[in-house]
This record gives C-alpha cells, structure tokens and sequence, in this order.
C-alpha cells in the first residue's frame, strides 16, 4: 500500500486552508483525502479531507443529513467511498467490509447495540471471532480491560440483565477485545443519565490518555465542550474546518455548522392561566409478557403548561403515553380529560379514534418514527393525510387540505425534500422529524404528547421544535414532553415528572431542580415531590 507524503506542500496548504495552521506532535491516525459518496443524485459526501490523531477525542459536527454518520460508515466498513482515498497510520487502505475494519485497529459503536439478549457479556464480546475460542481466557482479558479502563462490567451477566449503559460499555469493550486503536461512537449518550454519562466520559478521557484515536458524533454541545480536544465541522457533505475545543463555545460551533447565527438560548415563557386538562390517577400497566411497566402513576397535566417527564430508556414513558392516547390497555386506575366547561369524561376503555369523535384531540409523537408514525413508502402529503383524511367526503379525501398543509409544514421547519411526492423514507432522520412533529401540531391539539421530538434532529432543527412547542403551550395546549436532554428539559419544561422502574419518584418545579438532583430521582424511587 502507497505511503501518504508529509512533506507535500499541498497537503499543508489544504490543513492551512480548512483552519489548521500548525502541525500537532499527536501522530496521524486517520487521513480522509477528497472523500466523495453519493446515493443516486444525493450527494452525501463531497471532496471530504478529516484528520483523526491518536491520543485526542475529536467531535464530528453537522447538521442533520449533512454527512457525519456516511462519512464514518465508510471508516467502520459499511460503505465505500465512491471517490477519495484512507489512510491508515500512513498506510493507504481499502475498507471493503467491517471485517476489514476490525483488523485495522477500527471500531464503531452504533446507536442501536448489536447484542443477543440470552448470552452473558463474553459471549457477545467474543460471538463471531475465527478460531478456537475459550470462555476462561476471554473473560479474564475482559476484566483486564475493564480494570485498564474503568468499566463497570460483569462478564457473566446475560444482557437482559443488563441497563441501557452496560449494554453501550458491552459494545465499546467488544471493539477493545478486537484491538481497536480508533473508536467511533454515534450519539453515545443518548439514553444515558448524567451520572451515567459521566461515568462516561471518565472512561473515555482513559482511552484517549492510552493513546486511543477517538470520535464522537453529538448534537449535544454540552458534551462536546466538556469532552473533546477538536471538532470537525460538516456542513451539506462538506467538510468547513476545525475547531480547537478549548477556542470556541457552543455558539460559534453551531453557528459553523448551519452557515448563519443561531440563537442556542431556549426562552421559557410562563404558563398561560394554567387549568387541569388530563388527570391520571393510579394507572398500573403490565406487558404482554407478565412486567409491570407502570405501578399506581398519578399526576395531572394543565393546559397553558409544558409538563416534562424524565426518566431512562425502559422506565415507563413510552407506556404511560401510550395509555394516554388509547394505545396501551391498562390494568386499574383512572385518565380523565377535562373539556373547556370544567366536565369530566373517562379516557380509558375508548379507542383512539373514539377519542377523536369526543373532542378529544390527543396529537402523539412516538419513538419511532416510521415504524409507528409515518409510512416510509407514502410520500410527504399522503402521510399528512393520515391525520386529515376525514376532511373528505367519502369516498373522497381532501387531498388539496393535505397538499396545502403539507407545504406549510415544509416552509415552516424547513423540511430538506426534492418535492412533496418524495417518499418519507428517502429524507434524513431528522426532516422524517419535522414532518412527524408538524403534522401532529398542524391538528391544533388540547394536548400534545411528544417523545424525544428533537432525538437525532441537529441544533437549528431542534430549536425550531422548541419554538413550535412553546407556541402551543402559549396557544393553551396542555404540552407533555419526555426528552432524553437534561439541559433541555430544565429549561423547557414548567413542571417535571420523574419515573423510576415504572414509578413516579418525583414530581418538581423545572426552574428550581438542578441536573444532579434529577439524575438520582431518574434512578432510585421514592424522592423530591412538589404539591401539585
């Protein structure tokens, strides 16, 4: 394989011209050169050259579908680069598969943990090695790793047992067990608690201190500021320049990445006449298979008010809205919506759509996405008329509604999409977003239900959600917000209710609880409550 030249001129200029101007003494662990991928007529990487050192952390930055996650897909194996050249400790590679990737030294931690459930930690660390392998063996150079680096991991523990973050720390230990040299990870702390992420963080300042090349793709510029040592900027598939962590703030990375200033300070408007519009009293839910997901949950939701609800993956949220909105049957207990005139009617044992035909317009913006809100093959005004297919006179739907709506929704959050008729499925995560998001607030609700509506969605794209949840929260809508951002949720929210293993550990005033506190209310039940 061809060695990449130091002394070439034009190698100093490029470095000169995206920022750099001085070479670091950190030797060179990854050189990206004129990286260009392309799907169809997306293009999704153009002409990128990014710099890994050993021994720093570097922060990838971009708005939503502005080419991180390609750009390391190509590192880790997943796909080739259609033009461009790696090199890899100087060395000119070819990265056909991840496979090839792993015997480079490279590892990438994706979002969703590839993990079999009935195994112990082991077992998935070594699943898929060639060779004779031994349990013993590997289990002790498992322990070594974790004590080298501060894991907190039982080998033997079946993953079922196993939290949101031992399952991320399986996952990282698995590539330190291949000799992984340079890490890749994809919005790590994306369901983690702070205490959680902390712990984190530790472990990864161990790794870079080892000499470990490491990258983290964030939107949460928190982190970015308290972790890394570089950040590189993409910007529509291009790569605008670097950042030294330490020079810069949030404010000048964002404004990098959208190309404009952008204002980061979330406005947390007062409630407006705040009135009790949802009340659920001991609510109990248990699972198909026998867990209890929910034991004895109460609280009331006011209209004019931004009610946020914290807790960790698995703690009961995506149950108690599903029971909200008709979704989820419910055991015992009680949720009562209450109409302008004061009058009470029973939520539970209605249908969704029963719902609907009372008055009652409760707008939900699931998990996921497009396995539950959106149909990936229908185009953008056919998934807006999901909600207002009803406009018509049967047999006829009010497509021209739709259209028209679905336009506003395009404009209004900047929805990135060649046409309306574009399948949902072709656009990025995050404008999948916008639409599911705009569609539910295009339904002017009394209440909206949203779970993790700004999850993946870039800085700008996230404020412009905020924005949209304020207004309705000023509009009088009684707004429930479950966000996996502490930062944001503090700010956000008026009140925040917490859950633990499927109970209510607290229920406090959002302009007055600190970070920390909310971290262990999200992990121990039985805490701080407010009167409510």
């Amino acid at each position: 394989m061809k060695k990449i030249e130091r002394n070439n001129i034009s190698y100093y200029e490029q470095r000169k011209n995206i920022g750099i101007n001085e070479m670091s003494n950190q030797q060179i662990a990854v050189q990206m050169e004129n990286i260009t991928k392309t799907f169809g007529s997306v293009i999704a990487n153009k002409n990128v050259d990014l710099e890994i050192r050993n021994g720093e952390i570097l922060s990838l930055l971009g708005e939503n579908g502005s080419g991180k996650t390609t750009l390391m897909n190509m590192l880790s194996g997943i796909y080739a680069p259609d033009e461009g050249r790696i090199f890899v400790n100087g060395e000119e590679v070819r990265i056909k598969s991840p496979r090839d990737a792993y015997e480079l030294g490279i590892g990438m931690v994706h979002q969703h943990y590839k993990l079999i459930d009935v195994l112990t930690a082991t077992e998935n660390i070594i699943l898929g090695l060639d060779g004779k392998l031994n349990i013993k063996e590997a289990t002790a150079q498992i322990k070594e790793i974790c004590d080298r680096y501060g894991f907190d991991v039982d080998p033997n523990q079946k993953v079922y047992d196993m939290s949101v973050s031992q399952k991320q720390t399986i996952e990282i230990v698995k590539m330190l067990y291949r000799k992984a040299q340079i890490l890749i990870l994809d919005e790590p702390t994306a369901v983690l608690t702070p205490q959680e992420t902390d712990k984190l963080f530790d472990v990864l300042r161990n790794m870079r201190n080892d000499g470990k090349a490491i990258v983290i793709i964030t939107h949460k510029m928190h982190e970015v500021e308290s972790l890394s040592d570089r950040v590189a900027v993409l910007r529509s598939g291009e790569l605008i320049g670097y950042l030294v962590t330490k020079e810069t703030n949030a404010t000048e990375m964002t404004n990098m990445m959208v190309g404009k200033s952008v204002s980061l300070n979330i406005t947390r408007r007062e409630p407006v006449d705040p009135k009790d519009r949802v009340i659920v009293s001991g609510i109990n839910v248990v699972s198909e298979d026998g867990i209890q997901k929910l034991k004895d949950v109460s609280f009331t939701v006011r209209s004019g008010e931004i009610l946020g609800i914290a807790g960790i993956s698995g703690c009961g949220q995506k149950e108690l809205l599903e029971a909200i909105a008709g979704l989820q049957p419910t055991q015992s207990g009680s949720i009562k919506f209450v109409n302008d005139d004061g009058s009470e009617e029973e939520l539970l044992g209605m249908s969704p759509t029963q719902i609907t035909e009372k008055g009652v317009k409760l707008s939900f913006v699931p998990e996921d996405r497009l396995g539950m809100g959106l149909v990936g093959n229908m185009d953008i005004t056919d998934n807006i008329m999901l909600r207002s297919f009803r406009r018509g006179k049967a047999p006829i739907a009010d497509r021209k509604f739709s259209r028209n709506l679905a336009g506003e929704i395009v404009d209004d959050l900047q929805v990135v999409t060649p046409n309306l008729q574009t399948p949902i499925r072709r656009l990025s995560g995050g404008n999948v977003q916008k639409v599911l998001v705009g569609r539910e607030i295009s339904t002017s609700p009394k209440v909206l239900m949203t779970a993790y509506a700004v999850r993946g969605l870039d800085i700008n794209s996230s404020y412009a959600i905020y924005d949209q949840i304020n207004l309705q929260k000023e509009k009088g809508c009684a707004v429930v917000y479950v966000g996996e951002d502490l930062d944001v949720l503090l700010e956000l929210a008026d009140r925040i209710l917490v859950l633990c293993a499927g109970q209510v550990s607290g229920i406090v005033d959002g302009r007055t609880i600190d970070k920390n506190t909310l971290g262990m209310l999200m992990t121990k039940v039985g805490g701080e409550k407010s009167n409510e």
